[in-house]
Order: C-alpha cells, then structure tokens, then sequence
C-alpha cells in the first residue's frame, strides 16, 4: 500500500513553513524526489526544507551547477536534473555518493532520474494553480516509497491531509 498526503499552500512563506515543517522528519540517507513544472514551487519547498535544517547558505537553483551543497544539521545536496538529457549525465555526477551517503539529497526534476533513485524515497509533486484572490497557490502531493519510509510518521507532516492509499 502506497499512502500519499496532500497539502495546499497559498503564499511562498507557506511553502517555505511546509519544507521547515518537512525537515524534521527527514534524516541522513534520505532522498526527496521534487517534481513539477517550472515555477511550481519546488526550489521554495528546498528553502524551506534548508531553512528547517539550519543551512547557513542562501538556497538557489543549481539549474547551471547541477548541485548545491549546503551545510546545516546534516549535509544537504540539492540537485536540478532539469538540463540534464541521459541517465549517463546524472551517473557522471556520481550521483551514487550522494543519493547513497551521509546526507539529504533534494532532487528538482526527479523525473529524469527515476530508475536512479533508492528504493526508500520520498516523492513530492507540486502544482501550482490561480485561485482568486490568493497568489502563489500550490498543491503538494507526498507519497512515500519504499517499506522502510512507510515505516516511518509522515502523517504528522501534513496536519491537514487528505490521505489517498492505493
């Protein structure tokens, strides 16, 4: 059974609150696979999650430098796949030490890397959307992978989910 909790957020500080909130269930060896178009939200989520886990350094896009490494409670590896075309590119970032080391790896346009990914991993997609009145809408979308994270109390996370099992 696979259990995905849904979450909506009105304003990029309630995304940033979201990923700080999502921080703390997270630990070393934990890959979140961040999936959405562009401009849904996903390197605010990272802000957040960054914000959460104490990193001193200003949370950008690595769309040019591939990854970011940034230094709080753990060690964080943000990745963006987006201009990345083979699965042969991501292996000769030696993707494997990161996804597979000591620290939390937050990876843009995952969809790219899927076959890559552990089997225990956390998946978030994000959609944004136009409600009146409201700017900067989006839905997040949390499935957990693998037996080990089931394991795990995501549920906190999402104080006001919906829960969809499959």
């Amino acid at each position: 059974m696979i259990k995905t909790f849904q979450q909506t957020t009105s304003s990029e500080q309630e995304t940033i609150a979201l990923g700080e909130t999502l921080s703390r269930y997270l630990m070393p060896g934990d890959v979140v696979a961040l999936l959405g178009e562009l401009g849904s939200g996903k390197t605010c989520l990272v802000r957040g999650i960054c914000k959460g886990l104490e990193c001193a350094d200003q949370v950008t896009s690595p769309t040019f430098t591939l990854i970011n490494e940034y230094r709080g409670r753990f060690p964080v590896y943000h990745f963006d796949f987006y201009r990345l075309e083979s699965e042969q590119e991501i292996f000769d970032l030696g993707y494997e030490e990161y996804f597979f080391g000591d620290g939390i790896c937050l990876v843009e346009w995952a969809e790219r890397a899927l076959p890559l990914l552990p089997q225990n991993y956390i998946e978030i997609r994000l959609r944004s959307f136009f409600e009146p009145g409201r700017q900067n809408c989006r839905e997040l979308s949390l499935t957990i992978h693998g037996k080990e994270m089931q394991k795990r109390k995501f549920l906190a996370f999402f104080h006001h989910d919906q829960i969809l099992e499959s």
